[in-house]
């Protein structure tokens, strides 16, 4: 149960912070003069009133040192004023980012249970940094806030079975490449004693062709299936996309190179198609370049 909550959180983590970042937001004073602890708790005490089982709120300064107490559901934990939080995710990703930002889970100080901190860095006038906002939430809460329907649980099971169909479709097809390739060594009796360069061409781009597809249907199943997303500024369908075209140049790349060395055996004329080939991957890998630079900087927005 709890890796599928890990999962399912995963999952639904943009809409989660969207949703703190509104309630931040549209709350907690941000880039105003004399901003003062006297100013902000009450707002941020209001946020803990509207969400329902929130386990506590509470703010530290612009070096990690928590000062208030803890506000919990039932009570108020003044020992944790004055404790030191900036070696806390909640607290330097915050800093770091410049913006709203939620943790991974991790068992909580309170309840023992696993939980999540929603943090929120707070500017002076000038821009510098006067404390950071934290608030703490269940992360079945969390789960709940960030699969706001039923619609989305029946779509995004209907999508992981279409995604398993295709991606075992792939898989077979890439299975029958191959030994369709490995036929074609016996069939044309490749062998070190009798080499057509042809039939070597042959085999080659069915191997070449059936690595791009299960290299594919790898990813689909990894991040569509199996949802193991790994910490990465490009993620999601844009990872899959990049993983996929990246497949296509590596296989584009091979297949230029054996006309190289084809047509420069058979008929140095032809070399020319080649270099149009080459041509075409080397266009290929700067629309990438392009596309991971603009899926990065959307990224970081």
């Amino acid at each position: 149960m709890v890796a599928l909550d890990i999962q399912k959180f995963s999952e639904g983590r943009t809409k989660a912070r969207a949703y703190f970042c509104y309630l931040f937001s549209k709350n907690i004073p941000n880039r105003l003069p004399s901003l003062s602890v006297e100013m902000i708790m009450p707002r941020l005490l209001k946020i803990k009133a509207d969400l329902e089982n929130c386990e506590g709120v509470y703010l530290l300064d612009h070096r990690g040192v928590q000062v208030t107490p803890t506000f919990t559901a039932h009570k108020q934990i003044d020992d944790d004023a004055g404790k030191i939080r900036a070696d806390r995710a909640y607290y330097y990703r915050a800093v770091r980012e410049g913006r709203c930002s939620i943790t991974d889970p991790y068992p909580s100080l309170i309840t023992q249970d696993l939980t999540i901190t929603a943090s929120q860095p707070i500017y002076s006038e000038n821009g510098d940094l006067k404390y950071v906002a934290c608030l703490d939430m269940p992360l079945a809460e969390v789960i709940k806030i960030s699969h706001f329907n039923k619609s989305d649980s029946f779509f995004s099971s209907l999508f992981k079975y279409a995604y398993s169909a295709f991606s075992f479709a792939l898989m077979a097809v890439a299975l029958l490449l191959f030994f369709s390739a490995i036929e074609s060594f016996f069939s044309n009796e490749i062998s070190i004693k009798h080499m057509v360069i042809e039939d070597m061409f042959k085999a080659t781009i069915l191997l070449t062709l059936s690595l791009a597809i299960f290299d594919l249907a790898k990813t689909l199943i990894e991040e569509e299936v199996l949802g193991r997303h790994k910490e990465h500024s490009i993620s999601g369908p844009h990872k899959t996309m990049v993983k996929f075209l990246g497949s296509i140049i590596i296989a584009l790349s091979i297949e230029a190179l054996m006309l190289v060395f084809k047509f420069a055996i058979t008929d140095p004329q032809m070399l020319v198609k080649a270099i149009y080939i080459i041509g075409g991957v080397a266009m290929l890998i700067v629309s990438l370049a392009i596309y991971i630079k603009f899926t990065k900087l959307r990224a970081d927005e």
